[in-house]
C-alpha cells in the first residue's frame, strides 16, 4: 500500500481528460447549474468502450427528455489503463483539481478497492457499474454504491445447475485478481451445503502467457473431474477457451460453465476465435426484463452500434439516477462546494484532498432514487442493486447463444429448464457424467473372481466361442453395472478374470484383493466379503447384500418315538389346573341340580360319580344328563366355551410339535461337532476357513473344502464316517442357494456369525468408493429393483425352514398363563351364580328352617351320621326347589340319611 501511495504522489495529476459537455463558466452551463462528475474507465477494454458509449447516449437522452431541469451533469472521463495506480491517480485529480461531486468507476474491482478509500475521505460517492466482487461492500464503505449486480447473487443459480445434473465435484478456474478471488469463499460454502467438492482450484493471472495457461489446463486435464466453472473477465477468457479447445478439453465428457462476468460479454467482445471455441459452454447472467422502454432503446441503438450489452445498460441507468439525484440536491450546497465556502482545509487530508460539501447529500438522494430503467427497476438496497432472476444460456458455435432456462428469485428459488436441449462440448446432447479416469484413454482394470462351479449366481464368466472374449453376468455384476449407471460421472472400465492358464481361479479372495495393493487391478467386483483384515489394504463400498456365516446340518429323521408325546402340548401346571377346573365345574352344576333333578340325586357315591362324569364328559361334549336350573345353564355355556378353546389349542399345539420334530436338526451347535470329531465343509478359497480355525478353534484336519451345492449335498449324504461331513459353514447368500435346492434335507441351526456383507473393493483413498456407495444405497433402498435382481438369480423356496427358527419342543407347550383369562372368567361366573342363588334362597326360607329346629330338635345334641354330606347340615330341615317350584318340608333325620 505504501508503494502505491508513493506512486500516487509521483504521478499526481497525470490522466487523460475528455472535454466536459458544454462550455462551463463559473459553475454553470448557460443558465444551468453544473454538477461535475468524474468517470474512470479502461477505454481499451470491451466494458470501457461499451460504458463510455452508453454514458454519452444516457446524458443526451436524459436532458432531451428533461430540458427544464436546473442542473446539468458535466462529465470528465479518465482512462485508467487497467492499472490501479493510474486509476487512483485519476481519482485524486478529479477530486482535487476538477472538484467532482461523484465518480463513476473505476472499472475493475481491484481499482475500485483503492479509490473507495479516497472517496470516503473526500466524501465523494464512488459509483461502480462493473466492480462486482463481493469483497467490496457499501456496509464497510458508506460512500461506495454498486449499480450493477453483486457476483454473490448468481451463486444459487450456479449451484442449481450442478444439483440438477447430480455433479459432485467441480474444478474452479478463476482470475487471480480482486474480482476472481472475491467470489471463491462464497462458492466453496455453497458447494459444501450442496455436498459437492472442489478438488482443485486453478488461479490464473491476467498477465499469464499461453504457456502458463496451458500448464494449468494440463494439470486440470490430469485430474478426474470434468465439471469446470470459469470465473474471469472477457479479456482473460478470450485467451483460455482457444487453448482449452487446442488441448482437447472442449470435447465430449467435459462440462464448462461460466459466470455472469463472462457470459454477459460474449461475441463480439471476446472475439470470433474465442467465441467459436466455446461451443457447448453453459453460462448464467442476470435476467433482463423485456420492457417497452428497452424495446424502444434497442431500436434506436441497433441502428448505430449493434447489439446491446448489460454493462452498458447499467451505465445508462446510473447516469439517469445520478442526474435525478443532482436535481434533488439543495442548490446552496452545490454553490458552496464550487466556491469553497466553509470547505475543510486541504492540509488535514493526505494529498491535499478537498472534502465535498454536497457529496453526502448527493449520496442520500442517489440512495433514494427509484425509477424504471432499461435494465429493470432501479432501486438501491443497502447501497447496491438487489439480486434479480437469472437466465441460463448455452453457447452454440453457429447458432449463437440460446437461452435454455431461468432461475427465479421466488420462495422455492427454482431452476426452470426450457424444452430446448442443451448442446454440450463435443456436440452431444447427453449431459456429461462429470468425472472420468485421470489418464486419457485409460480404463479402470477390474478384477473378478472365477467363481466356483456351483456358485455362479453372483458372478458368472462365459467365453465367446468366436472372439474368445469373456462375457459376464450374475447378481454382483448386475449390481455393479446398475451402480455405474447411477454415477454422476463416466467410468471407462474393463473386467479382467483372475485366472490361471487353465481358466481356473488363480488364488483365494485375499490374494485377489491383494492385487489392488500390488496395482495390478484398480478394483475388484464379485462376492467379496468385507472384513476388518481386508480393509487394512483396500477400501470397500457399502455392502450390497447382507452376509454372515451360518451352520447348516441335516434334518434328523425323528418320527415320534415317545409314547407320552400326547402329554407334551400342555405343561404339568396346566394339566393340574384343568383337572381342578373340571371338578369345580361339576360341583357347581351338582349344587344347582341335585335338589330338583332326579339325575343328580341318590346315594352319595352315586351323586359324586354323576358330578365327576358330567364335568369330564363336557370335554367331548358327550354329557347325557339334562340340566334344569337356569344357573346351571349359565355356568355350562361359559364352561363349554372354555373347553372348546382347550381342545382346539391342544390339537394345534400337538400338530405343531409333531411337525417341528420332523424338522429338528441332527446337530444342535458347533460344540457337538467338535466333541464328536465330525468333519465340517466350507467353500473353497473363501475366508470361512480362517474363521473356523481362528475363531471357532476347529482343527484344520477336520475341514473339507467344496465348490458347489451339489458337492455339499453329496458330502452331507455320506456323513463323517463315510468320507463326508456332518455340517456346513458358509456365508448367508451361499446357504440360501443350498437351501433353495435341498430345502427338505437341511436346516440352519446355531447362531449367525455376522460380517459386514459383500462389497466392491478399490484402492485406499479412491474417490470412486463414495460415489459407488451412494449408488448402492440408492439401489438397495429401491426395493422393487433389488427384489427383481434377487428373484432373477436366487429362486428361494418360501416353504423352507427359516434360519431363525428354534427346534425345542418345550417352546410349544402351553402353560396356565396362556389360559389365565379363561380360568378367571369361568371361575368368576360360577362363583357369581352360586352367590346369587344363595342370596335368593336364605332370605325366603331361613326363618322356617330355624323354627323347625327349635321345635323338634336340640341342635346341640344333634348326632349326624358320618355318611351324610356336610353341606346338608346347613339346610337339613328343609328341601327347597328355588326355581319357582313347590317347597317340600321333610323330617331332618330322614333327609340327612336319605340324601333326598
Amino acid at each position: 500500500m505504501a508503494i502505491h501511495l508513493m506512486l500516487l504522489i509521483l504521478t499526481f495529476g497525470i490522466g487523460h481528460c475528455a472535454e466536459p459537455v458544454g462550455a462551463v463558466e463559473n459553475g454553470t452551463i448557460g443558465s444551468k447549474q453544473v454538477v461535475a462528475v468524474g468517470i474512470i474507465l479502461d477505454l481499451a477494454s470491451p466494458v470501457g468502450k461499451i460504458a463510455n458509449s452508453y454514458i454519452s447516449m444516457a446524458l443526451s437522452d436524459f436532458y432531451t427528455r428533461n430540458a427544464n431541469y436546473r442542473t446539468r451533469l458535466s462529465l470528465s472521463v479518465k482512462d485508467s489503463g487497467k492499472d490501479a495506480v493510474m486509476a487512483t491517480s485519476a481519482a485524486l485529480e478529479l477530486m482535487n483539481n476538477e472538484e467532482v461531486q461523484a465518480i463513476i468507476g473505476p472499472q475493475t474491482s481491484t481499482e475500485t478497492k483503492f479509490v473507495i478509500n479516497l472517496g470516503e475521505r473526500a466524501q465523494v460517492p464512488i459509483i461502480s457499474i462493473s466492480a462486482t466482487s463481493p469483497s467490496l461492500s457499501s456496509t464497510q464503505s458508506p460512500f461506495f454504491i454498486r449499480t450493477c449486480q453483486n457476483d454473490y447473487s448468481q451463486i444459487k443459480a450456479l449451484t442449481s445447475i450442478i444439483e440438477v445434473h447430480g455433479w459432485r465435484e467441480v474444478v474452479i478456474i478463476y482470475e487471480d485478481t480482486e474480482y476472481g478471488n472475491g467470489l471463491i469463499p462464497h462458492l466453496t460454502d455453497a458447494f459444501q451445503k450442496l455436498d459437492a467438492r472442489i478438488p482443485y482450484r486453478s488461479a490464473i493471472s491476467p498477465n499469464s502467457d499461453q504457456l502458463q495457461i496451458l500448464k494449468q489446463l494440463n494439470m486440470i486435464m490430469a485430474r478426474e473431474t470434468r465439471v469446470l466453472l470459469v470465473h474471469m473477465t472477457a479479456s482473460l477468457g478470450s485467451k483460455l477457451f482457444p487453448l482449452a479447445k487446442e488441448v482437447g478439453m472442449m470435447s465430449e465428457g467435459y462440462a464448462w460453465m461460466v459466470t455472469a462476468g463472462l457470459s454477459s460479454l460474449l461475441d463480439p467482445y471476446t472475439g470470433p476465435k474465442s467465441y467459436g471455441s466455446m461451443h457447448g459452454v453453459v453460462g448464467v447472467r442476470p435476467y433482463l426484463p423485456n420492457s417497452k422502454l428497452l424495446q424502444d432503446f434497442k431500436t434506436k441503438w441497433n441502428k448505430t452500434s449493434g447489439d446491446i450489452n448489460l454493462f452498458g445498460l447499467w451505465a445508462y441507468d446510473t447516469i439517469w439516477a445520478l442526474a435525478m439525484a443532482a436535481e434533488s440536491v439543495n442548490p446552496n450546497a452545490l454553490m458552496r462546494h464550487k466556491t469553497g465556502i466553509n470547505s475543510t482545509s486541504t492540509t488535514t487530508e493526505p494529498f491535499g484532498l478537498r472534502v465535498s460539501e454536497s457529496g453526502p447529500e448527493l449520496l442520500k438522494m442517489l440512495l433514494h432514487a427509484k425509477f424504471e430503467g432499461l435494465s429493470g427497476k432501479f432501486n438501491l438496497i443497502e447501497g447496491q442493486m438487489p439480486a434479480t432472476d437469472f437466465e441460463i444460456i448455452n453457447v452454440r458455435k453457429k447458432l449463437g447463444e440460446r437461452i435454455i432456462g431461468n432461475w427465479t428469485q421466488l420462495h422455492d428459488q427454482s431452476l426452470q429448464m426450457r424444452r430446448e436441449t442443451v448442446i454440450w462440448p463435443g456436440h452431444t446432447k447427453v449431459p456429461p457424467k462429470g468425472w472420468v479416469q485421470p489418464v486419457v484413454g485409460k480404463r479402470l482394470r477390474i478384477g473378478v473372481p472365477v467363481t466356483s462351479v456351483g456358485f455362479k449366481d453372483f458372478l458368472k464368466i462365459e467365453w465367446d466361442p468366436r472372439t474368445d472374449e469373456p462375457t459376464f453376468s450374475g447378481f454382483s455384476y448386475d449390481v455393479f453395472m446398475a451402480a455405474l449407471d447411477r454415477l454422476p460421472l463416466a467410468v471407462p472400465h474393463k473386467l479382467i478374470p483372475f485366472m490361471n492358464s487353465f481358466r481356473q481361479n488363480n488364488g483365494t479372495y485375499d490374494e485377489l484383493l491383494n492385487q489392488i495393493k500390488l496395482k495390478n487391478f484398480d478394483a475388484v467386483v464379485g462376492d467379496t466379503t468385507i472384513t476388518a483384515n481386508r480393509s487394512t489394504y483396500v477400501d470397500f463400498t457399502l455392502p450390497y447384500i447382507e452376509s454372515g456365516i451360518l451352520m447348516v446340518v441335516k434334518v434328523k429323521d425323528a418320527e415320534t418315538k415317545n409314547i407320552w408325546i400326547f402329554l407334551k402340548p400342555l405343561r404339568w401346571d396346566l394339566w393340574l389346573t384343568i383337572g381342578l377346573a373340571f371338578v369345580f365345574t361339576g360341583f357347581v352344576v351338582w349344587f344347582f341340580e341335585h335338589r330338583s333333578n332326579e339325575e343328580f340325586r341318590g346315594p352319595p357315591h352315586r351323586q359324586l360319580g354323576t358330578m365327576c362324569w358330567f364335568s369330564f364328559s363336557t370335554l367331548v361334549f358327550a354329557h347325557r344328563e339334562k340340566v334344569e336350573s337356569k344357573w346351571s345353564r349359565f355356568v355350562l355355556v361359559i364352561w363349554i366355551f372354555v373347553v372348546l378353546i382347550f381342545t382346539q389349542s391342544y390339537t394345534a399345539s400337538l400338530a405343531s410339535m409333531l411337525t417341528v420334530q420332523k424338522l429338528g436338526p441332527a446337530v444342535v451347535d458347533f460344540n457337538e461337532l467338535k466333541m464328536n470329531d465330525y468333519y465340517v465343509g466350507y467353500q473353497k478359497n473363501s475366508y470361512v476357513r480362517d474363521f473356523l480355525i481362528g475363531k471357532l478353534n476347529f482343527s484344520e484336519f477336520r475341514l473339507r473344502p467344496y465348490t458347489s451345492p451339489e458337492e455339499y449335498n453329496d458330502a452331507m449324504s455320506k456323513g463323517s464316517l463315510n468320507g463326508g461331513i456332518d455340517a456346513i459353514f458358509d456365508e448367508i447368500p451361499n446357504v440360501k442357494l443350498l437351501l433353495a435346492k435341498y430345502c427338505s434335507r437341511y436346516t440352519v441351526t446355531g447362531p449367525t456369525y455376522k460380517s459386514a456383507g459383500y462389497g466392491f473393493a478399490f484402492p485406499i483413498g479412491s474417490p470412486l468408493v463414495s460415489y459407488i456407495s451412494r449408488a448402492i444405497l440408492n439401489i438397495t433402498q429401491n426395493h422393487n429393483k433389488i427384489q427383481q435382481m434377487e428373484h432373477k438369480y436366487f429362486a428361494y423356496d418360501t416353504n423352507c425352514q427359516d434360519s431363525g427358527s428354534t427346534f425345542s419342543s418345550d417352546s410349544h407347550s402351553l402353560s396356565v398363563y396362556s389360559f389365565g383369562g379363561l380360568f378367571i372368567i369361568s371361575g368368576i361366573s360360577s362363583v357369581f351364580a352360586c352367590l346369587v342363588y344363595l342370596a335368593k334362597f336364605y332370605p325366603k326360607h331361613w326363618s322356617r328352617v330355624t323354627n323347625r329346629f327349635d321345635q323338634n330338635h336340640n341342635v346341640d345334641n344333634l348326632q349326624i351320621p358320618s355318611t351324610a354330606f356336610s353341606l346338608e347340615v346347613e339346610i337339613a330341615a328343609v328341601h327347597v326347589e328355588d326355581e319357582g317350584n313347590h317347597i317340600h318340608y321333610t323330617d331332618s333325620d330322614q333327609y340327612i340319611y336319605g340324601c333326598a
